[in-house]
């Protein structure tokens, strides 16, 4: 029943054969047709030309059960064709007649009769012979191809759908494969950055217990100290009372006196008794005096009457000169009382002192310089009037110490006040309030973040030039920064943003650090501080940046981006600067051959001092590099560079004197005899040229 279905089809779909002919005309035509072919034979035969013999086909069943047209001899005949099948179906017209039927599968076909034993396959039956032609299909290149319902030949589309919308075109291969490339790129990155995240998490956690393991030891070794320091009070005032019970023992007394009264008259008696008695009494004071009791160990110079007493006391390890005394690592453990006016400097760095009374300095006022560094000093230990009266004090260092604040109530005349690792949990508005002379603050290494310091605490530092407060937990840019500010340090915070209006008041600043933070390229404003004309300098060293950030300060000179993931220069990034870049630091980053475009320099050709671009992931000599008129130092090693063009680094074409004084190459894939000899020649001295070791293929 398919059969007949399908011969019929044939019969409809791909023949042309007039449907309003009679059969009178159909049966002149047929005997015109027939005694046409009679006279073509005996014309043929009265030329003696041979008709050419008819090839011999039948059709036989394959093993799949489809008819196959073979010749007499047995072999089965396919034509190839490029056409398709159904161009083969419109250039065949079914005309019945008595002769040239085929007989297939039991079943009479006529002459010019057409039928499709299986897909790409069309059969003809001609003057009773049967010619099939297949549809050769091209090679497909996709990752999906689909053979539609009623086609002989696959087509790629990216499901299997009847829709012709599915159909993949190159320019859809094309983006599909940019996608998944992008894709695959978004994906790394995410994964580098969780990682980075979590080693950053990891780093942190591992530094708060550190911080509380070092309070812990802190802690346990000031409650030693204290408990050692009231055992030897303790012992102190033991041995005291012992030796009161032996001077004042009755039975002494008794023995004693009556045979001094024996031997001295009542008149030396007198005499006597009032000069021992002034004789005794100074001694007392000078072994039991308040002055002595801070001391400890050996004496600095018992020997040297010339000295005060105070000093002839100082612990062995001190060395004084006529303005400075130092006491560094002695094992203070009170402040000492010392009594010297023309003293300028003072340094008792490295001990365990805990506190500092009022008027401690009161016997040094033109002291300028204090140093009381690794201490054991807190903020409450400090009284408010301990600095009272130091009116030309200009240097202030308490690093290492204990301080949860600040100490009140410093002298204004403080130029300089360093206050790194220790414990500033906080700063208010009215902490540097009095300081109107200070040039140079440092808070480093302490828990201060935009949560615990006041947003005018900085504001009232007319004159600061100077600040420091990296190691600290800031995500932002402190705010209420003075304008006087010149250097901006925020190392090893945590910053994720810059905000459009955070430099607005700082105009003259010159050097910004944010290297060792969390800043992305997109979190950074445009107007952040691209108008600002005195900022030279900024590190923004191992952040997040995947691209070199835009809208840089047109002012910029020294840019420092070591350690990021950036993977593309922009072109035109510098070309806004003004006089131009002079050193960029791009190591340790993910530049390959794609990600410097011929426009990334653009801008800089002319002021480019320094390139680094060592430890990337680069194929290819960067372009633009012979156009830069003042390089001096290039590196490019550690890099995947496997060939030097002739013209890549020197121009041989120009007219003017190379700049190069020093290039890199080591640890790339470069062969030496490979290298054109005059690669290099625009490299002052030979011996500047670093090409050794390179990378094994």
């Amino acid at each position: 029943m398919k059969l007949w279905t399908l011969v019929a089809l044939g019969v409809l779909l791909l023949h042309n054969v007039p449907q309003a002919e009679t059969q009178a005309g159909s049966g002149s035509k047929k005997e015109g047709a027939e005694v046409g072919r009679r006279k073509g034979r005996r014309a043929g035969r009265g030329q003696g030309r041979s008709r050419p013999r008819p090839l011999q086909m039948r059709l036989v069943p394959g093993l799949d059960g489809q008819v196959r047209p073979v010749d007499h001899e047995g072999n089965t005949l396919i034509l190839d064709s490029s056409r398709s099948s159904t161009q083969q179906h419109s250039s065949h017209n079914v005309i019945p007649g008595p002769r040239g039927h085929c007989r297939v599968q039991g079943l009479t076909l006529f002459h010019q009769a057409a039928w499709s034993p299986k897909p790409c396959v069309t059969c003809l039956c001609t003057a009773g012979q049967v010619l099939c032609h297949e549809v050769t299909c091209p090679t497909m290149h996709c990752s999906f191809p689909f053979t539609p319902p009623g086609e002989c030949c696959p087509v790629c589309i990216e499901t299997v759908s009847n829709d012709p919308g599915d159909l993949v075109t190159p320019e859809r291969e094309e983006e599909e494969r940019l996608r998944k490339r992008e894709e695959e790129k978004r994906k790394r990155r995410k994964e580098r950055k969780e990682k980075v995240e979590r080693q950053r998490r990891r780093e942190e956690e591992e530094e708060w217990r550190g911080r509380e393991r070092e309070e812990r030891r802190m802690e346990e070794r000031v409650g030693r100290e204290i408990k050692e320091k009231e055992r030897r009070q303790e012992e102190k005032l033991k041995e005291e009372l012992r030796t009161l019970e032996e001077e004042a023992w009755p039975g002494e007394e008794e023995e004693a006196w009556p045979g001094e009264e024996e031997e001295a008259g009542p008149e030396e008696e007198e005499e006597a008794g009032p000069e021992e008695e002034e004789e005794a009494w100074p001694e007392e004071e000078e072994e039991a005096g308040p002055e002595e009791a801070w001391l400890r160990g050996d004496v600095f110079a018992d020997e040297d009457a010339d000295l005060p007493r105070a000093l002839r006391l100082l612990p062995a390890g001190c060395d004084i000169t006529d303005v400075t005394l130092t006491c560094e690592n002695t094992k203070l453990s009170n402040f000492p009382v010392l009594t010297l006016p023309g003293l300028l400097s003072l340094n008792l760095e490295g001990n365990s002192i805990s506190s500092i009374p009022d008027g401690a300095f009161n016997g040094l006022p033109n002291l300028e310089w204090i140093n009381l560094r690794k201490n054991q000093l807190s903020f409450n230990s400090i009284t408010e009037k301990a600095f009272q009266g130091l009116s030309s004090l200009k240097r202030l260092y308490l690093d290492g110490n204990l301080l949860e604040q600040v100490p009140r109530r410093l002298p204004p005349t403080l130029q300089e006040l360093k206050v790194n690792d220790n414990k500033l949990r906080g700063i208010q508005a009215s902490t540097f309030q009095d300081l109107s002379s200070l040039m140079i603050l440092e808070l480093e290494d302490n828990l201060l973040s935009e949560l615990n310091v006041a947003p005018q605490a900085f504001s009232s530092l007319s004159q600061l030039s100077y600040l420091r407060l990296g190691r600290n937990y800031f995500r932002t840019i402190p705010q209420g920064l003075p304008s006087t500010l010149l250097e901006l340090h925020l190392e090893n915070n945590l910053v994720e943003e810059i905000s459009g209006g955070v430099f607005n008041q700082t105009t003259s600043l010159n050097v910004v650090s944010l290297r060792h933070n969390k800043l992305d390229e997109a979190r950074i404003a445009p107007l952040a501080w691209i108008h600002h004309r005195n900022l030279e300098s900024i590190d923004l060293s191992h952040n997040d940046l995947h691209l070199v950030p835009s809208y840089l300060p047109r002012s910029l000179l020294h840019l420092v981006l070591v350690g990021n993931h950036i993977e593309r220069v922009p072109g035109y990034v510098f070309a806004h600067m003004d006089p131009g870049l002079q050193y960029l630091y791009l190591s340790y980053n993910q530049l390959d051959g794609e990600g410097i475009e011929p426009e990334s320099f653009l801008g800089s050709y002319g002021s480019l001092v320094e390139l680094c671009l060592d430890h990337n992931q680069l194929i290819t000599v960067p372009s633009g590099i012979t156009q830069m008129s003042s390089l001096h130092f290039l590196r490019l090693n550690n890099n995947n560079i496997r060939n030097i063009p002739d013209q890549s680094i020197c121009d041989q074409r120009g007219d003017r004197d190379s700049s190069l004084v020093a290039l890199r190459l080591e640890n790339n894939f470069l062969d030496p005899e490979k290298i054109h000899p005059t690669a290099f020649s625009c490299v002052r001295s030979a011996s500047s040229v670093v090409f050794q070791p390179q990378k094994t293929k």
